[in-house]
């Protein structure tokens, strides 16, 4: 199985694309491409790869049906940079490999997330852990954006007093807000890299996570066009049907009324207009 090199992948290695106020990502390596993918699905049989329309349909069949182990051949590894708060979401995705900047070894950055003012949104009332899509007023904005910018500083001169007065660095971090940067390189698997992105570029995804997901996507996207046009398909575009929903499918086909209630004639109603509950 040769070694997979992506023209258009090796043109952005280790350049930072900029996310947020002062986060970036950037592709430090890869591992395999769509050939790798198809590849390793026909090593069963011998076959090598064959032609880019071969290679098309057969990774969508993949994808399709959850024949997820060639999909696990290729790799990306990547240098990230986020606030913690969105750190802290992210390394819930356990099947990855993560190495962090530690605040015990390294003296933390003057660096921390303000939010632009058209993201500041008060609390949904529908959606227990999320913001409404409207934003709040200009005056409101530019009282809260005073107020996060106002304790950062006070947090910040804080800590480096502590360090000036030789207070240990495991120590003197501890009242840094949530909004302080890191950073950290991240490995991770295709088939892994999917589901995560299938959950944090979804709408009901946090906005200050989901803007991660969608440039890494973007780059994994040269990559691994064919893979990630399927993924696209199937898994961000497409939806499933539970037994009952294909049963109320049916009879709507047939210009029946549905004989689903309540919530799940509402999630039913909502996969067939969005394409998600």
């Amino acid at each position: 199985m040769a070694h997979s090199v992506v023209p258009a992948a090796e043109e952005i290695l280790d350049v930072e694309f900029p996310v947020l106020d002062k986060g970036f990502v950037r592709l430090i390596d890869y591992l395999g491409s769509d050939d790798r993918i198809a590849q390793a699905a026909r090593v069963s049989y011998g076959e090598g790869t064959k032609t880019y329309r071969e290679n098309k349909g057969l990774i969508d069949y993949l994808l399709r049906n959850e024949h997820t182990s060639p999909f696990e051949q290729v790799n990306f590894t990547f240098h990230l940079k986020m606030p913690i708060f969105v750190a802290r979401q992210w390394i819930r995705h356990r099947t990855a490999r993560v190495n962090e900047i530690s605040g015990r070894y390294s003296v933390m950055k003057n660096e921390y997330y303000l939010p632009d003012p058209e993201n500041i949104a008060k609390q949904s009332e529908s959606n227990k852990q999320g913001r409404e899509n409207e934003p709040v007023s200009p005056a409101l904005q530019k009282r809260v954006l005073e107020d996060f910018e106002r304790d950062q500083k006070t947090s910040h001169a804080t800590y480096e007093a502590m360090l000036d007065r030789g207070i240990a660095r495991e120590l003197a971090r501890i009242n840094l807000p949530l909004s302080v940067y890191t950073e950290f390189y991240w490995q991770m698997d295709l088939h892994n890299l999917f589901h995560f992105l299938k959950l944090r570029m979804h709408l009901h995804a946090q906005y200050e996570i989901r803007v991660y997901a969608d440039e890494i996507f973007s780059i994994i996207e040269k990559v691994c066009p064919l893979a990630c046009g399927s993924f696209l398909n199937h898994m961000v575009e497409g939806t499933r049907f539970s037994g009952a929903e294909l049963k109320s499918l049916r009879r709507l086909l047939k210009g029946e009324k549905s004989d689903l209630t309540g919530r799940a004639l509402e999630r039913f109603q909502n996969k067939i207009e969005t394409g998600s509950e």
